[in-house]
């Protein structure tokens, strides 16, 4: 495969604007569809473009498209942008959506988001820039899932293995920068690209550096040698001066994941749900977040994310109230002659799991109920014990997606080995929620959906949600021009400027 890289167009002056960041991991494929690392994901953000993107509320918008409808509820147009380049100066046309759909669902190319585009009927390009898309039925997802980066056709219409190619480590895309050389376990450098469709990037220069110890980068930031780096609770309360705070920004932002206490529903000691209400009221969340977190972190109490379409707000925290607790064990048969004796296990590598098991561990006993922890290696943990759903109770978390699917996680067809709903649980009115939303295209209609599935699933317990950390990051005060939002910081990058 021919691959342009023209070495004048990385020719840079000293006096460049630099962008210090670090990544801990090389990347394994910098292609958007085959990108299933987050080094990998990383980097591919920056060279390539979806047909849409959120904007920085959370909404949905046009990126490459310029305009899109529905003609039908199962039809939809989209026109693409006319003055798009690839970064070998080639035209972006319907060629490269095509091509890009027809190799995500190859059955030669392994990626995980396959399974998006299984109510995809047909892609067919109508002329240069306009494209028709059919779906089996309407779908509840059908602009998200062109979110994905776009491929090249011009470059790789004859390659013939794309998991092997070397576009993978030389990729050639429509973003904000360029890829100047790539070398594993070395740091990469990226390069503004003069000819970006939103316009030129203010910062010339990404430099990232490779520090696979943590560390590490947090000794490199200290220094000054990061210009953005992610902090712990511990290291931004406990572990940085005021000169570190003259020097950087402290941005602290909700994550989009959460953790939980899973219980085991085919167990007959959980299917009780007086059981899982009385552990429930007997746990005191916010002092795990203040003792976990040193109140870097939230409440959780449901399945999807405060400030989502999907989030039920009349759904209030579960506050600790041990004598109903008590007495909701009491009715369920346990008590001092016949205390609640349960195993909760959780993974090595991960203290705030194991720091959360043993003050679960604590808060249960003040109501007579034994918990037992055992701590095992990640895939040994995965492979024996959640996997088979060999456990009584587990401690794990979930990340989201800014636009949630209930089906993978709580459907009852997904209860079966080898899928997400690891606690087994079923619910008759949740599965026909989950079915509805899938064909709803209105937003408001499936936002209406999905606060009644968020509810029937708090009012069920098939997990004690616990907390959703928050992302906290250092930001060096010589960049200017960031906009915290919904979704983070890099929603604007372009417009960043350093001040030197």
């Amino acid at each position: 495969m021919k691959i342009f890289f023209i070495k004048l167009l990385f020719l840079i002056s000293l006096s460049a604007s630099t962008l210090t960041l670090s990544i801990s991991s090389s990347p394994s494929r910098i292609n958007p569809i085959l990108s299933h690392d987050s080094a990998s994901s990383e980097i591919s953000n920056w060279l390539f473009n979806g047909l849409f993107k959120y904007d920085k509320d959370g909404n949905i918008t046009t990126e490459l498209a310029k305009e899109y409808h529905f003609e039908t509820s199962t039809k939809l147009i989209i026109k693409l942008k006319e003055d798009i380049l690839w970064h070998d100066k080639v035209k972006l046309t319907s060629k490269d959506l095509v091509f890009t759909y027809e190799k995500i669902i190859d059955p030669k190319v392994f990626n995980s988001i396959k399974s998006y585009f299984k109510e995809v009927k047909s892609v067919k390009a109508l002329d240069d820039f306009t494209i028709e898309i059919i779906y089996n039925k309407p779908y509840f997802k059908a602009l998200e899932i062109w979110m994905f980066g776009l491929l090249p056709y011009h470059l790789l219409k004859d390659e013939e293995d794309l998991m092997t190619s070397s576009f993978n480590k030389n990729p050639i895309g429509t973003g904000s920068y360029m890829l100047k050389e790539f070398k594993t376990s070395s740091d990469i450098e990226l390069i503004a690209n003069d000819d970006f469709f939103e316009g030129r990037p203010k910062i010339d220069r990404i430099l990232y550096k490779f520090l696979p110890d943590s560390n590490t980068s947090f000794l490199y930031l200290k220094q000054n040698k990061l210009d953005i780096a992610g902090l712990t609770p511990m290291q931004v309360s406990r572990q940085i001066d005021n000169k570190f705070k003259e020097d950087f920004t402290i941005l602290k932002t909700p994550s989009f994941s959460f953790s939980y206490l899973g219980f085991n529903l085919e167990n007959p000691k959980f299917k009780d749900i007086k059981v899982r209400q009385a552990l429930s009221y007997a746990i005191n969340r916010q002092e795990l977040v203040d003792i976990l977190f040193f109140g870097y972190a939230k409440v959780c109490n449901g399945p999807f994310m405060p400030n989502t379409f999907a989030y039920n707000s009349e759904v209030k925290d579960t506050k600790q109230d041990l004598e109903k607790a008590k007495k909701l064990l009491n009715d369920a048969g346990y008590n001092e002659e016949n205390p609640l004796i349960f195993e909760v296990v959780t993974n090595t590598g991960n203290d705030i799991r194991i720091n959360t098991a043993q003050i679960i561990q604590h808060q249960l006993s003040k109501i007579g109920v034994q918990v037992k922890i055992r701590v095992m290696e990640w895939q040994a943990f995965l492979n024996t014990v959640v996997h088979p759903r060999n456990f009584e109770t587990v401690i794990l978390g979930w990340s989201l997606a800014l636009m949630p699917d209930a089906y993978p996680l709580w459907h009852s067809n997904s209860a079966k080995l080898g899928s997400f709903n690891i606690v087994s649980y079923k619910n008759k009115r949740v599965n026909e929620l989950i079915e509805k939303g899938m064909i709803t295209i209105d937003k408001k209609e499936l936002a209406t959906i999905y606060k009644e599935i968020f509810k029937q699933i708090s009012d069920d317990l098939p997990y004690l949600f616990l907390y959703i950390p928050d992302g906290i990051s250092a930001i060096n005060k010589k960049i200017k021009n960031i906009d915290p939002a919904f979704i983070g910081v890099m929603h604007n990058q372009k417009d960043w400027e350093i001040e030197e």
